[in-house]
């Protein structure tokens, strides 16, 4: 297990050591940063779903009220027109057969893939690059698309994909430590509604059994969250 530093050591003795409201959480790691930059605030949630079970799966999309307050890379794999209103929408880069091939050579400088329905055919056999990294377009979560345009335009404007891993957590960024505190609750109670919208039918008792609030290089903060679900 790495060792923390004295500074992080020194913020955990002032931590709360149970869960608290988001408005006080949002005010301890804004008033107690775990390093000089400008750290990225995250929400970590544990689901009450079997984990197991395929059809308890947790995946979607949100779109953040006030972004995230960093730079989204895109990428859309499109040709003709549609690789055209990728461009003119901001995509970082867009194409097809050249696109794919650098991907394939191991290239995954972008942080969201959009890909027309037709050239899924051929990038479904990226999945050994862009699997393991979350990348691969998923129509689920409105990367797989033929109206790309408003795909980049979402995707560069604050939209942020949540899936749930091998163990039944979900953790999602929610913006930046220099944000206004009402930003970042905004932000967080749209991940939350977001996250009880793809409830598995399956899922019984408490949805969202435990929350934690933190930065990039912080403590994490238990929060009690509203009790609406």
């Amino acid at each position: 297990m790495a060792k923390h530093g004295k500074k992080y050591r020194d913020t955990l003795k002032l931590a709360p050591k149970t869960p608290v409201s988001l408005e006080e959480a949002i005010a301890f790691v804004k008033e107690h940063p775990g390093a000089k930059f400008d750290e990225t605030v995250e929400i970590a949630m544990r689901l009450g779903v079997d984990y197991k079970k395929s059809d308890q799966t947790v995946r979607g999309t949100v779109s953040l009220p006030h972004g995230t307050g960093r730079t989204v890379r895109v990428i859309v794999f499109a040709a003709g027109a549609q690789a055209d209103a990728a461009r003119e929408a901001g995509a970082d880069e867009a194409g097809y057969d050249e696109l794919i091939e650098k991907v394939r050579g191991g290239w995954t400088e972008f942080d969201v893939a959009i890909a027309t329905t037709d050239a899924m055919k051929e990038v479904r056999k990226l999945g050994r690059v862009l699997g393991p990294r979350g990348l691969m377009p998923n129509p689920k979560t409105g990367t797989v698309t033929d109206d790309v345009g408003p795909a980049v335009t979402a995707a560069k404007g604050g939209r942020v994909e949540f899936r749930m891993d091998r163990t039944g957590n979900v953790s999602v960024r929610c913006g930046k430590r220099s944000f206004e505190a009402q930003k970042l609750l905004e932000n967080i109670l749209a991940i939350i509604e977001a996250l009880n919208h793809e409830r598995p039918a399956g899922a019984k008792g408490t949805f969202i059994r435990s929350c934690t609030i933190s930065t990039t290089m912080g403590v994490g903060i238990p929060v009690v969250l509203p009790t609406k679900e």
